[in-house]
């Protein structure tokens, strides 16, 4: 379990090695989305899901984050490296997405 608090750190110790520190996101033997201008945040649901039940060549984080970090990143995410999604996230939602 991770034990950072904070979005940037968060995101900082487990994001932008495959991300990229910027959100750019890589290509190479794997490919990495970029997160910075990605429409797909646009839905918070989204990010959350993902974070939570992986997806592609992206693990799951839900045995290593809790619900707080887990909105603490995503809400993160989607203000920074030119997001600008305001509606924010939180544990009770994360919650939601724990099976």
């Amino acid at each position: 379990i991770n034990t950072q608090r904070g979005g940037e750190k968060i995101y900082q110790a487990i994001c932008q090695g495959c991300h990229m520190p910027q959100g750019q996101g890589a290509k190479g033997v794997g490919f990495y989305p970029a997160l910075g201008g990605n429409a797909n945040l646009a839905a918070a649901a989204y990010p959350v899901s993902i974070v939570m039940n992986g997806l592609h060549g992206m693990p799951s984080f839900a045995k290593r984050l809790d619900d707080a970090q887990v909105a603490e990143v995503v809400n993160y995410v989607r203000t920074n490296f030119g997001n600008k999604f305001t509606d924010t996230v939180t544990a009770e939602d994360v919650k939601q997405f724990r099976k």
